[in-house]
């Protein structure tokens, strides 16, 4: 089955407004810049979104959040975004802070269709006894904390019961995709994209690259099409650094 479409627009023509979406990438790295920027154009509201982090403020997930089209965020890091910091503060938004392994293994779960595990992650701490500010009120009080979590024991340890993730949609990026959805990642690109696409009812892949069916060697797939429905074309060259770093010309020298 040919699961390539014509446009981004088309790709994502059906998430409507408050769609959950399981969105890849780590930091800036291998998010769908494509697909994030087309959902800017098209208007869609009030996401409820899953992804390790909500991008900077003037690029990925943070357009959208810029936009006030985000209501809700699961993530494991969001240090990089101010306009992040300044809605979750004013109770604009909705936030769900979860540790990245943890949020990683409700994903895979949610694939999986494990519909809960138990990690010892958070045990003993506001995580396991809840009243986490998930929103604020705009007075600044609590209106929405997160609930206590089941716990138990197993070898003497204290473990926390986590609930899979699943969703709607997700809007993954792959360096290489063949027209039956067959995908490779490159390097941190792998780290959250292959577990939102198997997460989500409907999984939508920006390509880099898209190559005919047997062009991927089964070895290099990381991700199986039959995890994947829609396969869409990206720039190569829409990427950003998060933070740049170099060396003055002085350290050089001094090295």
């Amino acid at each position: 089955m040919d699961k390539v479409v014509a446009s981004a627009d088309h790709a994502v023509a059906d998430i409507p407004d408050g769609a959950t979406l399981a969105v890849g990438g780590f930091g800036l790295c291998g998010i769908p810049s494509t697909l994030i920027a087309t959902l800017v154009r098209s208007g869609t509201g009030d996401l409820r979104v899953v992804s390790n982090n909500c991008g900077v403020d003037d690029w990925g997930l943070g357009l959208l959040l810029g936009l006030g089209r985000i209501s809700r965020m699961t993530s494991s890091y969001v240090g990089e975004n101010k306009e992040f910091a300044r809605r979750y503060l004013s109770g604009e938004l909705e936030v769900e802070l979860t540790p990245q392994g943890t949020l990683a293994e409700r994903l895979r779960a949610g694939g999986a269709g494990i519909p809960a595990f138990y990690t010892p992650a958070g045990a003993g701490t506001q995580v396991e006894e809840g009243g986490l500010p998930w929103r604020y009120a705009a007075d600044g009080s609590i209106a929405v904390a997160s609930p206590p979590k089941e716990v138990r024991e197993f070898g003497g340890v204290r473990h926390l019961m986590e609930e899979a993730i699943t969703t709607d949609f997700a809007l993954v990026r792959a360096t290489v995709a063949d027209r039956h959805g067959n995908c490779a990642f490159h390097a941190a690109a792998r780290n959250f994209n292959p577990l939102c696409a198997t997460a989500a009812r409907t999984t939508v892949v920006e390509a880099e690259r898209i190559v005919e069916p047997g062009e991927l060697p089964p070895d290099a797939v990381h991700l199986p099409g039959v995890y994947v429905d829609r396969v869409v074309a990206a720039d190569p060259r829409d990427k950003r650094i998060e933070r740049r770093t170099v060396r003055t010309p002085q350290a050089q020298e001094e090295k």
